[in-house]
């Protein structure tokens, strides 16, 4: 399994927006997505800014490629996410999951 870990920053007043937007769904139409297997929305409040970490975790690096394309490390960010983030990672770090302890069903 692939974990895809990607940091966007917002401003204080833009933060409870741009959740509202990710809660839903990190990204319109990924749950339908061949290999695609859940995700993570963490939120840190840093004083100025507030940073955002996704992670979305996918069966293999091909799951991923076959969404994102060839250059499959660029962040894929919609227009009408963009606008609340002042600034954020251009890549995606893509890490494979070694180890997971007391998750239903994930027990490696």
């Amino acid at each position: 399994m692939i974990a895809r870990v990607w940091r966007g920053y917002t401003k204080p007043e833009h933060a409870n927006a741009y959740e509202a937007m990710l809660k839903p769904e990190l990204l319109p139409g990924i749950s339908k997505a061949p290999g695609y297997q859940g995700s993570y929305l963490l939120r840190r409040n840093l004083g100025g800014e507030v940073e955002f970490v996704t992670i979305l975790l996918w069966d293999s690096l091909d799951a991923i490629r076959a969404v994102a394309g060839p250059d499959y490390e660029t962040a894929v960010i919609p227009e009408e996410r963009r606008k609340y983030l002042s600034h954020y990672d251009a890549k995606a770090a893509h890490y494979e999951i070694a180890a997971t302890h007391g998750l239903p069903g994930t027990d490696r």
